[in-house]
């Protein structure tokens, strides 16, 4: 099959998470998809930047990030935080500009509409953060165990962790673009009931893939996630074709 254009798939990172999350994907997708992996600030080249504590303002951030690259045909995929932000970034495209993705992968967590069942952590003192975080498990012990660097990033994941609990969902028609949902099969932190329950934001098609692995599978089952996505952009040219 050949592709007649090239398709962007713009990539968000989950609480604390940077561009290297998504270094290999470039390789792994097909040679027609280009990856446009988003850094936020507050990390790696944007270290100097305060980072964002606001879902409103994290999706006007994203917007103008975004916006030179919508010539062409794009998906949007998200991780966690960053499917939170993906959603919200594809309505405001819609209400801004009057386009949408042509797909919208959204992965680790529960429909916008469902409040959370967790207490938030951000203004937890710094011992209890930590902990939180090492139970999450996407924080690498070394990383958790190094005082200064964690004392580096403190700020991002506090900001990282209000966005997401001071984020309030507000009715809007569902999009009209595909929805694809991804899931860990041993996630403790979002359900699969709560994932099925995405459906209700598309008018579009829409599908839920249950993968091996805990809430952090983009990690440990890169592979099985990435076959998925390919999969699915494959067939998603082929209509378009």
């Amino acid at each position: 099959m050949s592709w007649r254009r090239v398709f962007r798939l713009i990539c968000l990172p989950y609480a604390g998470g940077g561009s290297p999350i998504f270094r290999a994907w470039g390789s792994r997708l097909p040679k027609q998809i280009e990856v446009l992996p988003i850094e936020l600030p507050g990390r790696l080249s944007r270290i100097r930047e305060k980072p964002i504590s606001n879902m409103n303002s994290l999706v006007d951030f994203l917007l103008g990030q975004i916006h030179p690259f919508l010539d062409e045909p794009f998906a949007i995929f998200g991780h966690s935080m960053g499917a939170l932000a993906a959603f919200e970034t594809a309505r405001a495209l819609r209400r801004r500009f009057g386009c949408t993705p042509r797909k919208l992968f959204i992965a680790a967590h529960r429909a916008p509409q469902i409040p959370s069942h967790t207490p938030p952590i951000h203004k937890l003192p710094d011992k209890d953060f930590f902990r939180q975080l090492e139970k999450l498990g996407g924080t690498p012990a070394e990383i958790l165990k190094n005082e200064e660097l964690m004392k580096l990033m403190l700020p991002t994941l506090r900001a990282d962790f209000e966005c997401i609990e001071t984020y309030r969902y507000q009715p809007e028609p569902p999009l009209e673009c595909p929805l694809l949902v991804c899931g860990g099969l041993q996630d403790s932190e979002v359900r699969e009931a709560e994932l099925e329950d995405w459906r209700s934001q598309t008018s579009s098609s829409f599908s839920l893939h249950m993968l091996p692995g805990n809430h952090f599978f983009i990690q440990s089952h890169r592979e099985a996630l990435l076959e998925t996505i390919s999969t699915d952009l494959a067939h998603l040219a082929k209509d378009q074709s």
